[in-house]
């Protein structure tokens, strides 16, 4: 698919262009940022230099040189007669090595945006479930679609945000990576297209690679979604499927505004396109009322074009591997029938603790967001203390901060944080193009303040060394 950013597009986004002088190279460096920070996506088509000049008020000389100082800089390519195309150095593109897990060992690790599950919170559902266990023992113990109460009280816990649901509507799964992985192997073929925010859960893409899938990408940057490019993608390229996460984002943190919703709705269903809708977060809202459903937005019009996956692994605890998807009884049926081929169902036992748990839930969903509060207040302080020269928005909700550096330098920074005992990911990981977010981490802050603030103490130390050249490789580990 051929992208190409209109020149009002472009001008718009470097509304807060500097009036210092030599203007040209101002303007270089604006463009520069806007491809590291994936508001501007690569592979994209600049606007002509005469409209982007008549846009910005600015002379065509100015663009011109502006333009050849990313062609100079790797930021952009040119072919006579086709436009300039953006581009990233070669040397801002880490080379990752492979994905493994690591031993445990002493480093704080800020790799997995996921809280822990308190002892005693799991020793009262398991003396719950243990007799209820034992009933289930007497039959052969497989249940594709999952068990009739924990299907039950999803749907029920769906009614009471805003969507009525019924069980025949719902599809346990082992986690909502799971359920994407189920979607994708009914309702795609390779080489279809996928539109996929940028950033984005990495897991989600490397699972939408796998499937040999065409990602189309549309930027999330600090105010939110690129509501037009996502209608512009619909329009041009007809996705099979869109994957978003609207609510706390990962790694943003980020809201989707209602109108905002309505738009993205409107443009899928003119082009049959199904809207995948991450909402593992959506209950983790810290500074404002959890948003109702996603799909609630599209009922009016019948929502057969959305599927909704979530999970407990945010809200409750990632090592119970159990996630669910809501869409139209008859899809649920079909991926029924896919998911035997894959594992025949879940366990038993942990879809019986989930259900305890989601009966028990708002007592210990309240504490962890009082929890999550007093975490991300640790964070913030300890970042704005220790390292200043940082920038973050505080999010409403979710599990981490997106910071950005001010040079792209994530990858080799995360490289030197663990020789000072913190394992983190670059915002790289969770690009669609190798590269960009070089000037982000997400750090979560899921784990107590103290050990948040240990953590920032330790970056602050490395940081001081002098931030380091980009590297060429890189160890990695599993993110979530």
């Amino acid at each position: 698919m051929t992208h190409a950013l209109g020149a009002r597009q472009l001008a718009a986004l470097l509304s807060g262009l500097p009036e210092a002088r030599p203007v040209y190279r101002h303007l270089f460096e604006a463009i520069s940022a806007l491809i590291l920070d994936g508001r501007v996506a690569l592979h994209t088509r600049l606007p002509a230099e005469r409209a982007l000049a008549t846009a910005l008020g600015l002379s065509r000389p100015t663009v011109t040189k502006s333009y050849a100082l990313l062609r100079d800089h790797g930021y952009a390519r040119s072919r006579q007669g086709s436009g300039t195309w953006t581009a990233l150095p070669k040397e801002v593109v880490p080379h990752k090595v492979g994905r493994v897990l690591p031993a445990p060992d002493a480093a704080v690790d800020l790799a997995r945006a996921a809280s822990g599950l308190p002892q005693h919170v799991l020793d009262a559902a398991l003396a719950e479930v243990a007799p209820q266990l034992a009933v289930y023992t007497r039959g052969p113990g497989y249940h594709p679609y999952g068990l009739p109460g924990l299907r039950a009280a999803v749907a029920e816990r769906f009614t009471r945000r805003g969507l009525p649901t019924v069980p025949e509507q719902v599809l346990i799964t082992s986690g909502a990576q799971h359920a994407l992985t189920l979607v994708i192997g009914l309702l795609t073929a390779p080489g279809d297209r996928v539109l996929v925010e940028s950033p984005s859960y990495p897991n989600a893409l490397e699972a939408l690679r796998r499937a040999r899938l065409r990602l189309v990408p549309t930027p999330v940057a600090e105010h939110g979604w690129d509501v037009e490019a996502i209608e512009a993608v619909f329009r041009r390229a007809a996705p099979r499927l869109a994957l978003l996460t609207p609510d706390f984002h990962n790694p943003t943190g980020l809201l989707m505004p209602e109108e905002a919703r309505a738009r993205v709705v409107r443009a899928a269903r003119a082009r049959g396109s199904w809207l995948v809708i991450d909402e593992a977060m959506a209950e983790l809202a810290l500074d404002c009322p959890p948003p109702a459903p996603f799909a609630a937005r599209a009922r009016s019009g019948g929502a057969g074009g959305v599927i909704t996956v979530g999970s407990m692994s945010k809200t409750h605890w990632g090592g119970l591997r159990i996630g669910w998807l809501r869409a139209p009884a008859a899809l649920v049926t079909e991926l029924a029938g896919q998911r035997i081929a894959n594992d025949l169902g879940g366990s038993v036992l942990d879809q019986l603790v989930a259900r305890t748990l989601l009966d028990a839930d708002q007592d210990l969903l309240r504490g962890r967001l009082d929890a999550l509060r007093a975490q991300r207040a640790a964070l913030a302080g300890a970042l704005t203390e220790h390292l200043p020269r940082w920038s973050w928005q505080l999010p409403p909700g979710g599990l981490s901060l997106w910071v950005d550096l001010g040079e792209p330098v994530a990858t080799a920074l995360a490289e030197r944080l663990l020789d000072h005992g913190v394992r983190i990911e670059s915002g790289a990981f969770f690009a669609t193009d190798p590269g960009v977010f070089e000037n982000r981490l997400r750090i979560p802050y899921t784990m107590p303040p103290a050990v948040l603030r240990e953590a920032v103490r330790r970056m602050a130390a490395a940081v001081a060394q002098g931030l380091p050249a980009p590297s060429t490789a890189r160890r990695a580990h599993l993110v979530v």
